[in-house]
């Protein structure tokens, strides 16, 4: 499983659990945006020599 697909269903559950109780839309928002968007500000956090070495690692892993 991807990581994407997992930030994917973490953001689900997050509605999900949100639905189920009667929290505010603010509450519900911030949840979601700290699920998906806390992976993202790390990636863009790093250096781009970082990142390029984060994309190499990713490629050798996919013939595995």
């Amino acid at each position: 499983m991807s990581p994407i697909q997992k930030y994917a269903i973490g953001a689900g559950i997050a509605v999900l659990v949100s639905l189920i109780f009667p929290f505010p839309f603010w509450v519900t928002l911030l949840v979601v945006l700290l699920v998906v968007g806390g992976p993202v500000v790390g990636y863009l956090m790093l250096d781009p020599s970082q990142r390029e070495r984060l994309k190499r690692a990713r490629r050798r892993g996919i013939g595995r």
